[in-house]
């Protein structure tokens, strides 16, 4: 008989290095999280057909007013890292948080298609052991489930992070141990390797739920800083600010390879001409510094066609809502939900993005459709986005979060996802899930099958 310990093998879709997960084979399945705009039926998870786009799995949540936004699994790659110590753990479950209800729901997608439901972590768990409220994005850590959130529990905040633990997925309690002057929260990030966490900002609960307060956001109270944490002291160690008038610091986006410590992070816009912009982060005489390295202006449009929140304003911003990074660290994309685009930059310089790609659909003027169905005008637009590990798919969803959806959308948001093909960058005309085939509800973030551009994080080169 042979040793126990030869029986034992890494779950086959972890990674040593980000050229291994590139080598791996295709995904076959997005899991997309769909949400109920009025709160009345529960959200769901939809499993798409990742070459049709035919929804072929779907499980209802248990309650409603969830308002599913972010999820992620509950193992990935960082499970081979040397401080593991759950090697073995498999890329089995989901991670799904309810931003509104404060609930984590916990899925099994192991020899299913549609996901099963094993666990729910009600918000008082949540609360009283972490002292949060609003969880919002999840990554797998090699030695927890890492899940941020929005707002402290019975308060406005700090915003921070919650652990999880890999295998009964119960609440071991806040990650923090000193935040230093950290409030704000949304997304965070890693150079696993060199023990550096990142952070950024969006706003609290009261600052989101109900829209963009216009007020705030010309006042400038919105997020507008980084932070950079010690990962293994779970310390406060530098705050970043790139200033007061970018407003709304969301989505971060680490180089894949674990000996780089630089990064990407998008900024929705800039309150002195709606622009949007993406900054690179990156270590200068050794502190962190930051550098805005895309800048994508506003498009002038009739007052007539706009929503009343950009009236006054006579134009159309960008709103940069995701980036997402190829693993390879070549390209970036970036989507431009309020236009309508979906951009694709070289990085290979990550202080010179070159652009080599542009795609429009959607829009909140140009109501571009998808070329499957040219006599079709969307809403919405790249929202979204998720590159395929081998870089050679991209795939957008529509929504972006209820109550700004209907700010920018008045007339309706609708629901459809698309899928890129990047080698010639041109929309894939079999893959157009959209209105009725999401059921009534809002597609968000798309997770898929085996790890993705922005699931894993690797501790080998």
């Amino acid at each position: 008989m042979l040793p126990i310990m030869t029986l034992w093998k890494p779950d086959p879709t972890f990674y040593p290095s980000p050229r291994d997960a590139a080598a791996a084979p295709q995904e076959t399945r997005a899991y997309v999280a769909a949400f109920d705009r009025s709160g009345r039926r529960p959200d769901a998870l939809a499993v798409l057909d990742t070459e049709s786009g035919e929804v072929i799995g779907w499980t209802d949540l248990p309650n409603t007013g969830d308002e599913l936004h972010h999820f992620g699994w509950n193992a990935c790659s960082s499970a081979l890292c040397p401080s593991a110590p759950h090697p073995h753990i498999e890329r089995r479950y989901l991670i799904v948080p309810g931003l509104r209800s404060s609930r984590i729901h916990v899925y099994d997608t192991k020899d299913r298609i549609s996901p099963e439901l094993v666990k729910v972590i009600e918000p008082e768990e949540l609360g009283e052991r972490a002292g949060y409220s609003r969880p919002h994005t999840v990554h797998c850590g090699p030695e927890g489930i890492y899940v941020s959130a929005l707002g402290g529990y019975g308060q406005e905040g700090p915003g921070g992070i919650a652990i999880l633990d890999h295998t009964k997925f119960e609440v071991l309690g806040r990650w923090e141990v000193d935040r230093g002057p950290q409030y704000l929260a949304y997304d965070f990030w890693w150079h696993i390797n060199h023990d550096v966490l990142v952070t950024s900002e969006w706003g609290t609960p009261s600052m989101i739920e109900n829209g963009v307060v216009g007020e705030l956001l010309l006042g400038r109270k919105y997020g507008h800083k980084l932070h950079f944490w010690d990962l293994r002291k779970r310390r406060h160690v530098q705050e970043v600010d790139l200033g007061d008038q970018y407003q709304m610091v969301l989505e971060l986006r680490p180089a894949h390879d674990p000996t780089k410590t630089y990064g990407f992070a998008g900024v929705v816009t800039s309150v002195e001409d709606l622009s949007a912009s993406v900054w690179m982060w990156h270590q200068e005489n050794g502190r962190w510094a930051v550098r805005k390295v895309i800048d994508i202006p506003a498009e002038p449009a009739p007052a007539e066609l706009l929503p009343d929140v950009l009236k006054p304003f006579g134009a159309v911003p960008p709103l940069v809502t995701d980036i997402a990074l190829s693993v390879d660290d070549r390209f970036l994309y970036v989507s431009a939900w309020g236009t309508g685009e979906i951009k694709q930059f070289d990085v290979s310089d990550p202080f010179a993005p070159v652009e080599t790609g542009s795609l429009r659909i959607g829009g909140i003027v140009g109501r571009r459709p998808h070329p499957s169905e040219p006599g079709l005008p969307l809403a919405g637009g790249p929202q979204m986005v998720e590159v395929s590990r081998d870089g050679s798919r991209v795939y957008l969803t529509n929504s972006l979060y209820g109550a700004w959806d209907d700010q920018f959308y008045p007339d309706g948001v609708g629901a459809w996802a698309a899928k890129i093909h990047t080698a010639d960058f041109t929309f894939d005309q079999r893959f157009f899930p959209h209105g009725d085939d999401f059921r009534g509800l809002r597609p968000h973030q798309v997770r898929l099958q085996g790890g993705d551009a922005s699931s894993d994080s690797y501790c080998y080169p």
